[in-house]
């Protein structure tokens, strides 16, 4: 069994991040190159042999904002519940619905068992009083009322907003809540047995959420503090990796590079003989 791993999707392109405002409580959708880029990424990363394998994803985890569950949506995940957000009067009708408004782009349907939570502790950096202005606008702005010029989100927060240690707070609990739930239990089974393929504790986890919140999250996976800069990016659309050196909970890790899990589909073939 693999070492489980946490990929972390930025939601797709908006008109805000296109211009740099920043966007946390706004709830701005999609644009429609934004859907077609999320479609994309989802034929290329998501598959039985590809990064993300949907059967061996144990939990999703998504920020409150339309932006980033249209995300999750059009990244086709084939998931087998009803989606938190869509009604429940009727899920037939609600899974035929959102089949027929995202069809799936493999002739053979994937499947993804597991919950998809809705979460405050992702949802995006709330930037108060800087809400849906530009990084030079907010310098502007703190000139005119003789504030330094020199801010640094990662250091100084935003007024009216939340702090870098009310930032570090939410994510640690997340992280907290990721270990103990799902990655504890999936290396315990790893050190077990190397040769085991049981899905019992697949491991993987999925974060569809925003730039900041996103980045944040990966220095504070890896135990490292806001305040002294975040020197990672994280396009609209994109995908990270996070996961452990040597199969150890207590060494986290950025995973800069790893291979697909072609072990997957190998195994799916040997079952069905």
């Amino acid at each position: 069994m693999p070492t489980p791993r946490c990929f972390i999707i930025r939601h797709g392109e908006t008109e805000w991040s296109l211009n740099g405002r920043h966007t946390g409580t706004s709830d701005v959708p999609l644009t429609s190159n934004g859907e077609r880029r999320i479609r994309a990424t989802g034929k290329a990363l998501v598959g039985d042999d590809r990064l993300i394998v949907p059967s061996r994803l144990c939990h999703i985890y998504v920020s409150p904002r339309h932006r980033a569950q249209r995300t999750l949506e059009l990244l086709s995940l084939g998931c087998q519940d009803r989606l938190p957000w869509i009604p429940s009067s009727n899920d037939e009708e609600a899974n035929a619905a959102a089949e027929k408004k995202n069809p799936s782009p493999y002739s053979i349907p994937l499947q993804a068992s597991t919950k998809v939570q809705v979460t405050e502790d992702i949802r995006e950096w709330d930037y108060g009083e800087y809400e849906g202005l530009t990084s030079p606008h907010i310098r502007q702005l703190r000139k005119e009322k003789g504030l330094s010029e020199n801010w640094d989100i990662w250091r100084d927060g935003c007024p009216g907003g939340e702090s870098p240690d009310q930032i570090t707070a939410r994510l640690d609990n997340l992280i907290t809540n990721i270990r103990t739930r799902f990655h504890a239990a999936a290396l315990e089974d790893k050190s077990k047995s190397q040769s085991s393929h049981s899905q019992k504790h697949s491991g993987d986890i999925l974060i569809v959420a925003h730039g900041h919140i996103l980045r944040a999250f990966a220095m504070r996976w890896i135990g490292r503090g806001l305040t002294s800069g975040v020197s990672l990016l994280l396009e609209a659309g994109g995908v990270g990796t996070l996961s452990y050196e040597h199969g150890n909970i207590e060494e986290p890790a950025i995973l800069l590079g790893g291979a697909f899990m072609v072990d997957v589909v190998e195994n799916a073939a040997e079952e069905k003989k």
